[in-house]
């Protein structure tokens, strides 16, 4: 279950995110709909096959390869994308950003890319998943928390903010002590793995360490049938797009932080008196350590 009757997702994230996983003839199929998504709602499903010199049968393998019952829907979900983009258009401002673009398009195109980061990570995010993850992390006996890089600092934003309710979590950047701590895991132990990509082995190794342990495993991750992915009982996926310029960028940080905040608001709901005592108890701490203004 998604958010979409709030907030549909875009399709073309949904293959975007999907691509580097898909093999040859699917990934024909994808690069073809992302050049021309107005050509593809107009096309027979055997137009299409002609088109990206596959077959009808590798179209509809390419549908239920990015989430999709038939070609009928991959129709209905371009037009509502199209839609969409006609409505708003912000959201025809291209993810490219060019050597001699003025400042007023590199802000049009930062901006943008960061708020469809939130906006289309926060439609097509499975709350089921989300919801089993956090009951998962709120039945833990212990929990580690494994990002490397950029994503380490939604690893650390994760940990930090589970620690304040509660829970007993470890957050863990760097391989070594990463994959010295999952030996240590077990069955009543979460691993948590945050990659952008799905596949930085400083991650995914830690990861499957702890999933050998026994221990549940959650993936936070842009690429549903990455590596990391693959190793999870639960896959919390994101929607990011780079930029020109920003490959790794903050718009995929945001939309890791979408997934962060509601993973850690659901185990505050679950974990009831001990998240609340938690937080009134340390609710003072930083006010003791804030300048008093003069009078």
């Amino acid at each position: 279950m998604t958010i979409e009757q709030a907030m549909p997702a875009a399709l073309s994230a949904r293959i975007r995110a999907a691509e580097p996983s898909l093999g040859g003839a699917l990934r024909d199929v994808a690069q073809y709909i992302l050049a021309d998504l107005p050509g593809t709602m107009h096309a027979s499903i055997g137009d299409l096959a002609q088109a990206s010199g596959t077959s009808p049968a590798t179209i509809t393998r390419f549908c239920r390869a990015i989430g999709l019952e038939s070609y009928r829907e991959l129709k209905l979900a371009i037009a509502e994308e199209l839609g969409r983009a006609t409505v708003n258009p912000a959201l025809n401002v291209g993810v490219g950003i060019e050597p001699n673009d003025d400042m007023e398009r590199v802000a049009a195109v930062v901006v943008n890319a960061d708020l469809q980061a939130i906006q289309q990570t926060a439609a097509q995010l499975d709350l089921k998943a989300v919801d089993e993850a956090a009951k998962a992390i709120t039945r833990a006996r212990r929990v580690d928390v494994i990002g490397t890089g950029g994503s380490g600092t939604s690893a650390t934003e994760l940990q930090m903010r589970l620690h304040r309710i509660g829970c007993p979590v470890w957050v863990w950047t760097e391989n070594h002590l990463a994959e010295t701590s999952a030996y240590l895991l077990g069955s009543d132990d979460v691993a948590v793995g945050v990659s952008h990509t799905g596949s930085t082995r400083e991650t995914v190794e830690p990861m499957a360490i702890a999933r050998d342990q026994g221990a549940t495993t959650i993936a936070i991750t842009n690429r549903a049938r990455s590596p990391l992915a693959k190793l999870a009982d639960h896959v919390l996926t994101t929607a990011a797009l780079e930029t020109s310029f920003r490959h790794g960028g903050l718009a995929a940080r945001h939309s890791q932080l979408v997934v962060v905040d509601l993973l850690y608001i659901r185990v505050a709901q679950l974990s009831g008196d001990r998240a609340s005592n938690a937080l009134n108890r340390t609710a003072g701490i930083t006010r003791a350590h804030a300048y008093r203004e003069r009078s």
